[in-house]
């Protein structure tokens, strides 16, 4: 594996920065020469950066108004109401012949019995 340049000298600093300097330089080149620190230090600055990433989901387009979609949706449960009020029409005149036919009936029979 390459070995990394060695890089320029700091002046050392009067709060002593240039010896952290130093040891973070070799700190660097040590992990660049072990593939397996730099593998594992791969794999945790992946993993970190896939944590951070945001999870928002996109906006949805806003849809535009649409008066024809309303206007059928309108008509159908207008169509969808007279169906059913002729069907209630229905079961009421099946139900009013059915009590006549019964009252008829009993009337014949105590004709027919006397």
């Amino acid at each position: 594996m390459e070995s990394l340049p060695e890089p320029a000298r700091a002046v050392q600093s009067p709060d002593g920065t240039g010896h952290a300097l130093e040891k973070a330089e070799a700190a660097a080149r040590e992990a660049a020469e072990s593939t397996d620190v730099a593998r594992i230090v791969a794999a945790v600055l992946a993993t970190q950066q896939a944590t951070q990433q945001s999870t928002t989901p996109a906006p949805v387009p806003r849809q535009e108004f649409s008066p024809t979609k309303w206007l059928v949706i309108g008509g159908v449960l207008i169509a969808g109401g007279l169906v059913a009020s002729v069907f209630a029409v229905a079961v009421a005149i099946g139900g009013l012949s059915a009590g006549l036919l019964a009252l008829v009936l009993r009337s014949m029979w105590r004709d027919v019995q006397k």
